[in-house]
């Protein structure tokens, strides 16, 4: 925050990777943070997922970049909440590469600690949680929970969401909503019918995949993939870079997904 008030001029662009300028709602920010001491700054922040808010990210000069799980969740969950077709409450369960815990050492992100091992952490009380929280809550009064856990892979995010639709659909029917509301995203993929996402198809790219099923008694799950590492951090800022400055979006981002 304090580097952010110290570069920020209205002219330069700032895309901010932390979560400092990510919640309209300061109360939230402090609650999971810390005592935010750059509020005049906040006011003016746009919050950064290029799907959702391209025209506020124009010409916008402060960009809070969404975190890795968020991003993956929001884009899973928004076309559902934007029409209203979800009830009762949402579950999000995320796996995350251990890139994702940083490049700091930590004795639980050591190759013993996390090879051959499958783990949930921060349950109930992880930051993300507030931020996919805040972005259902624009559209519905759902609660979410969401569990994150760890997975024996360098990078890469899958995460599953569980919910109830509000009135009986077909998962076509589904996935239209979903095709119609990502049209002309270049970096959303929305998968065939009985297709599902795989982290392995993302790799190293900013494209989020996403697939759904619709089972018979009204339960919906909707499953997503992104690169943590680029449509979760560095793609996603280049991405808002560009969007700001009247750059094509995709520029800088045209690497195809790298497999194996």
């Amino acid at each position: 925050m304090d580097k952010a008030r110290e570069l920020f001029d209205g002219k330069a662009l700032i895309v901010d990777l932390s979560a400092d300028f990510r919640f309209e709602d300061l109360t939230i920010y402090e609650g999971a943070y810390v005592p935010h001491t750059a509020k005049e700054l906040a006011a003016q922040a746009v919050f950064g997922l290029p799907e959702l808010y391209r025209e506020k990210i124009k010409g916008a000069k402060l960009i809070g970049n969404p975190g890795c799980y968020p991003t993956s969740a929001i884009l899973a969950l928004y076309p559902l909440v934007k029409r209203g077709m979800l009830e009762g409450d949402i579950f999000i369960d995320s796996k995350s590469g251990v890139s994702g815990a940083g490049r700091e050492g930590k004795v639980g992100s050591l190759f013993c600690e996390v090879s051959e091992g499958f783990r949930a952490y921060n349950v109930g009380v992880h930051r993300h949680e507030p931020e996919i929280q805040k972005e259902v809550n624009k559209h519905s009064p759902q609660r979410i929970s969401f569990v994150p856990h760890l997975v024996p892979m360098s990078r890469g995010i899958l995460t599953t969401v569980y919910s109830r639709l509000a009135k009986a659909a077909k998962t076509a029917e589904v996935l239209d909503v979903f095709r119609e509301t990502y049209e002309g995203e270049h970096f959303v993929r929305i998968m065939d019918e009985n297709v599902y996402p795989d982290t392995r198809f993302v790799r190293f790219s900013n494209y989020c995949d996403i697939g759904l099923k619709v089972l018979d008694d009204g339960r919906i799950i909707v499953i997503s993939t992104i690169d943590n590492l680029v449509k979760g951090a560095s793609g996603q800022a280049l991405q808002n870079m560009n969007a700001a400055l009247g750059l094509p979006e995709t520029a800088g981002l045209s690497a195809v997904p790298q497999y194996p």
